[in-house]
């Protein structure tokens, strides 16, 4: 049921955290990607979530794909056992380069980085950009306080509930894939109430 889900971009931690869950959702989304035939397109470490995932999607027969920018690589923090590392020049093209390459995204459990690359997609999605299905895997409800701020941006008119929909957010890896296999973006005006101005 990968449906035009060739590749799926994941932002994902650096860390592996402290719960043993993380590092099992990982496990289990690469398995997954694998198993149904779907590219993983990643950040390109070899740390953390992001190693653990790559190495088994790569474990498992997949594809993966690492983008890193070279000041990254440097500093020794490539996955030298990915058949494709595409190096970039900044951060910058590195989110270009996924984001281009990838039907989807997804985001695993992380910090600043991968709330940022989320979030930016995110956005895109919303103005447009792109229509590609954005979701969260909400791992041991490591989510539920931006779910909770979302809730709360659309409650204070911030954010339309169109646009809050447009996070697809599941605390299971089958159901989350299959949710953005038959995602369609809604076409909604990003802007609320310009008479308010």
């Amino acid at each position: 049921m990968a449906g035009s889900l060739e590749r799926i971009c994941v932002f994902c931690g650096s860390s592996s955290g402290t719960r043993t869950a993380y590092r099992e959702a990982a496990i289990s989304l690469g398995r997954l990607l694998a198993q149904r035939g779907i590219g993983l397109v990643y950040g390109g470490s070899h740390l953390g979530l992001m190693g653990t995932l790559a190495d088994t999607v790569m474990a498992a027969g997949g594809v993966v794909t690492g983008v890193m920018p070279r000041l990254l690589v440097e500093k020794e923090a490539a996955h030298t056992g990915l058949p494709d590392l595409r190096i970039v020049g900044s951060m910058h093209e590195r989110k270009a380069l996924m984001a281009d390459l990838a039907s989807g995204f997804i985001a695993l459990p992380g910090g600043f980085g991968t709330l940022e690359e989320f979030c930016e997609v995110l956005t895109w999605a919303q103005l447009g950009v792109h229509a590609k299905p954005c979701g969260l895997l909400n791992v041991a409800g490591f989510y539920d306080p931006l779910l909770a701020l979302l809730d709360h941006a659309v409650a204070e008119r911030f954010l339309k509930p169109q646009n809050r929909d447009l996070v697809i957010a599941d605390d299971d890896v089958a159901r989350l894939v299959d949710r953005m296999a038959c995602f369609r973006t809604p076409q909604v005006s990003k802007w609320i109430g310009r008479e308010q101005v």
